[in-house]
């Protein structure tokens, strides 16, 4: 089974991942230095993540999973830094919009 999962951190971003493989234990792969941006040491004493899976199918070709991850990661916006931890694909910003220096 492949799927797209979306993983949501204590501090309520996200990041959406895909798993060729359905491993119970695959979290993803979100870049760890900018996650911890935004955590304190006492912080990450205590983490608890939540991994929900929002598409699966037996029959995809590992070249739709991810037109289905890039989708839904445009969809909820977890490419928006302020949003979630996807750096892919580039977030597109408007002149109302600012990503981070550690972003860019």
């Amino acid at each position: 089974m492949k799927i797209v999962y979306k993983i949501t951190y204590p501090n309520g971003k996200i990041y959406i991942g895909q798993d060729i493989t359905n491993s119970i234990n695959y979290f993803g792969s979100a870049l760890s230095k900018l996650i911890e941006l935004d955590f304190s040491p006492e912080q990450r004493k205590s983490f608890t993540i939540t991994r929900d899976i929002l598409w699966e199918s037996q029959s995809a070709s590992n070249s739709e999973v991810t037109q289905v991850e890039f989708k839904l990661i445009r969809q909820y916006q977890s490419n928006n830094p302020e949003i979630g931890y996807n750096l892919f694909p580039k977030f597109k910003i408007n002149s109302n919009n600012h990503i981070p220096a550690f972003c860019n």
